[in-house]
């Protein structure tokens, strides 16, 4: 990339889904440290303000931008495909203006894989771009194998078992069944959002918050497939020794009632900041978390169960036994929670901050995935890492007790401890001096400077 030395600004660009903003917000805290000032490209509604007063970083709001359709159920895909095509134009102008106030003193433009009206601005501006995947290293292979699908045969080869059940070439321990295509609305148009996705137009590399130690058979088939430089600079958070922006305000008191559990006694249940789930799964997870006679820290978020504000909903007598038995807030300092030595379990939807932040303090998890990438995810913690225990089907209350039994108090469960500690020494390296992760931020740096 040719620019002076002066071009330091780099504009990022968030897709406005908490889970995407973190990331790439901690990105932005990693670069800011480099040198770099950091522009941040709104959409209406992004959840990015607490970040405001961070030296170093500006904020824009594309105009006239919509994020969120709220007079419309659209189908995840349908609400992407959407998102690109209104935000284009004035993402563009605001783009050429900043040119003309800065003096042309962008060095590139970083956008998250899903926002890839950003990577069409910057060709058509001649503007440097790179690709930024919150997501794993396999979940973007996969989506390369996606891409070349024919959605018509593959629907109908899915209904054969023993098709369902064929590992994708070099993808051990996939099977085609495990390809991240169910919960997005028709297939057709999750291609064809998907073939947008891995077209990389003008990108001069992919940054992806992973580690290599994790994922170095997927980065190398990513690599193969992508064939422009890939940086695995993960974990973000500790690179930039921030959690990132809080979608709502976290309630420290559960420290205060972590600090009086026995250590490796706790399991900390946390399904993220967008699952929905109904009143009857609520209760079979209630009563199983308090059947296990383990103590339980419980996030249950605002609007999480279906139809209703918070827990007044549950039972008066299951919301006493909850309360006696453990300790339920609306948001969790989750990093902290996880870094707690009374915690001796993860339940988690499997978004993969929640899994890296889990992996890098060496705590075990129980997967209760929902959709997509997440189950990808929970298929490389039971099976690829062995460091986690899949909850499938419907939640059944002894079900649940029995996962937590099996994973704070049994043998296995010490057995996938004593993994994922391994794995969290590994991941903390990857950060240090010398590590893979470290060696990859300076070759990023270096690839912006030059």
């Amino acid at each position: 990339m040719e620019k002076s030395a002066t071009k330091r600004r780099i504009v990022l660009v968030p897709l406005p889904l908490h889970g995407h903003i973190t990331p790439m917000m901690q990105l932005g805290r990693v670069l800011n440290l480099k040198g770099f000032s950091i522009t941040v490209a709104q959409v209406e509604s992004n959840q990015v303000s607490s970040w405001q007063h961070s030296s170093g970083f500006e904020f824009f709001t594309i105009p006239k931008s919509v994020s969120l359709f709220q007079d419309e159920a659209l189908e995840p895909v349908e609400y992407l495909i959407r998102l690109n095509k209104t935000n284009e134009a004035g993402f563009k102008d605001c783009i050429t203006q900043l040119l003309i106030q800065g003096g042309n003193d962008i060095a590139c433009i970083i956008y998250d894989e899903f926002m890839y009206f950003s990577g069409a601005a910057a060709t058509e501006l001649k503007l440097p771009s790179l690709i930024f995947s919150t997501q794993t290293a396999i979940h973007k292979v996969c989506c390369y194998v996606i891409s070349k699908l024919n959605p018509k045969k593959f629907l109908i080869d899915m209904q054969d078992p023993e098709l369902q059940n064929k590992l994708v070439e070099n993808l051990h321990p996939l099977s085609y069944k495990d390809l991240p295509t169910a919960g997005f609305g028709p297939l057709e148009r999750l291609i064809e959002l998907i073939r947008e996705i891995v077209n990389k137009r003008t990108a001069s590399a992919v940054i992806i918050n992973t580690v290599t130690c994790l994922e170095s058979s997927s980065l190398t088939r990513l690599q193969q497939e992508i064939s422009i430089p890939v940086y695995p600079l993960g974990p973000l958070h500790i690179s930039a020794s921030s959690s990132g922006p809080n979608l709502l305000e976290e309630d420290m008191s559960c420290i205060e009632w972590l600090n009086k559990q026995k250590p490796r006694s706790v399991i900390y249940i946390s399904l993220g900041s967008m699952v929905q789930m109904e009143t009857k799964e609520v209760l079979e997870m209630a009563w199983g978390l308090c059947s296990s006679n383990q103590p339980f820290l419980w996030v249950i978020r605002p609007g999480s169960i279906a139809g209703f504000e918070w827990i007044e909903s549950l039972p008066k007598e299951v919301i006493r036994m909850v309360s006696e038995k453990g300790y339920v807030v609306k948001w969790a300092p989750q990093i902290e929670v996880l870094g707690h030595p009374s915690v001796g379990g993860f339940w988690s939807h499997c978004g993969w901050n929640s899994i890296l932040e889990s992996i890098a303090e060496g705590v075990p998890m129980i997967c209760r995935p929902f959709q997509g990438e997440q189950k990808l995810n929970a298929k490389y913690i039971v099976s690829g890492w062995s460091v986690g225990i899949h909850l499938e089907g419907e939640v059944e209350r002894g079900e649940v007790e029995r996962a937590v039994k099996r994973l704070i108090v049994d043998e296995e469960g010490a057995g996938m401890r004593e993994r994922a500690l391994g794995l969290k020494e590994k991941v903390k390296a990857s950060t240090r001096s010398g590590g893979s992760s470290y060696n990859a931020l300076d070759e990023l740096v270096t690839h912006l400077s030059t």
